[in-house]
């Protein structure tokens, strides 16, 4: 409840600010702009880690932004807000050593992001770029019946123990956007700084013999197209 009213907090701000920044005009004669776009499309999320082999997958992704565009610049600024659920894969099995698949989770996102629009070809192509702060739902399991399955590294870790991952991240992100008028096709990848798994090492888990402490960072990638108006 309270990272919701936080998004309708930045969201109301982002508001304001646009408003802000269209009514000014540097040196009384180029206006600065702005505008609110709406986008979506897929996802390809994974965890870069030594605890756990994975398997990338995909998902979907719907964002909000509104965009300062300064004509006399050689950047844009946006604020972002992204809600995205996202799919992976982690190796498990039924028995320990036993034949080994990819169990799917399901992780919910929600992304605030503040992006530099870098301008590569006016603004036809920018190099898009900035810090995002991130809440994370559970990783859940889309199987119950699998909760049981042995982990894979380790032989007495269960599917269902690795749910409950940390709630909150740091990212970047980088991407690449194109397009005229109103549409514009867009591909970002989103790193996140902050370990992942870190919330596991504070819970006495059965890990059997593998006494690595857990760690991992999400690789996103996120391919939309967004109208703006």
């Amino acid at each position: 409840m309270q990272f919701i009213r936080l998004i309708l907090l930045v969201a109301i701000s982002i508001g304001f600010v646009t408003t802000g920044y269209a009514q000014r005009r540097p040196h009384g004669t180029i206006p600065i702009v702005n505008g609110i776009g709406i986008s979506g499309g897929i996802t390809q999320f994974d965890f870069q880690t030594d605890n756990f082999e994975t398997k990338a997958g995909n998902g979907w992704a719907v964002a909000g932004s509104a965009t300062v565009d300064i004509p006399h610049k050689w950047y844009n600024i946006s604020y972002m807000i992204q809600i995205a659920e996202n799919n992976v894969g982690i190796a498990a099995s039924q028995v320990p050593l036993g034949t080994e698949e990819f169990l799917d989770y399901k992780i919910f996102t929600a992304q605030i992001a503040l992006l530099m629009h870098v301008k590569i070809i006016g603004p036809y192509l920018t190099l898009d770029l900035g810090p995002m702060l991130q809440y994370n739902g559970e990783m859940e399991l889309k199987d119950d019946t699998k909760e049981n399955y042995f982990i894979k590294n380790y032989d007495a870790l269960l599917a269902q123990d690795i749910s409950d991952i940390s709630k909150f991240n740091i990212d970047g992100t980088v991407g690449l956007s194109a397009g005229i008028s109103h549409f514009r096709v867009k591909a970002a990848y989103i790193y996140g700084f902050l370990n992942t798994f870190d919330k596991l090492n504070g819970k006495n888990l059965n890990v059997g013999t593998n006494t690595n402490k857990f760690k991992g960072n999400q690789s996103m990638f996120v391919f939309s197209l967004m109208v703006s108006f």
